[in-house]
């Protein structure tokens, strides 16, 4: 459990590992399902909120952009100068997103999106604020560098795995949330208590 709290791949083990690939693997799976398990339980956010989507995957050949093939598109939310929560995407449609804001967000709360237009319905919700950009930058004091810069954390942390099976995807997301939200504290303990109570240890 240390290795895998100091972030080191199982391929990474296989010439001191005191146990089999296979082993080792389920046993990062089991982790990974306490990890995501405990972000999953998280309250739903209020206050100043940024929401986003990214597309994960490595670089192939083809058509670019939202409907790329091997791409996982991932919606995000995170609370200002706090913790965030991130799920994949189906598809990148206004009901899909629109649902995770109602499950995971408070009424009441200020949400900074881009112009994507499925945002325009968060009205309903509380106070919409749209992110333009000029060339890649916020025009103006308003932004949505909180959740981008999750982004940049969650891919950086994901590149070494080379790829990530699809089947399996939401437990590394959720592994990067749990990291993310716990990032000024020491995931040893925490994750020990997970694996003591929570029910996801069984899986």
């Amino acid at each position: 459990m240390e290795l895998f709290v100091y972030g080191v791949p199982v391929f990474r083990q296989r010439f001191r590992a005191e146990a089999s690939a296979p082993a080792l693997e389920r046993l990062y799976r089991i982790f990974r399902t306490c990890c995501a398990y405990l972000e999953e339980c998280r309250e739903p956010f209020e206050g100043s909120l940024e929401c986003d989507e990214s597309s994960f995957g490595g670089h192939r050949k083809g058509k670019r952009g939202w409907g790329a093939a091997g791409k996982v598109i991932v919606f995000g939310i995170i609370k200002r100068n706090g913790q965030v929560k991130a799920f994949p995407l189906h598809r990148r449609t206004r009901h899909e997103v629109f649902e995770l804001v109602r499950e995971h967000t408070l009424p009441g709360s200020l949400y900074y999106t881009d112009d994507w237009q499925a945002y325009a319905s968060l009205r309903v919700r509380g106070d919409h604020v749209v992110v333009r950009k000029e060339r890649g930058r916020p025009k103006g004091r308003d932004h949505i560098n909180g959740i981008e810069g999750f982004w940049s954390y969650a891919k950086n942390w994901l590149y070494p795995f080379r790829g990530v099976p699809r089947k399996t995807f939401h437990l590394f997301l959720g592994e990067v949330c749990f990291r993310f939200n716990h990032r000024s504290e020491d995931l040893f303990p925490i994750l020990l208590k997970a694996l003591k109570t929570s029910p996801a240890r069984d899986f």
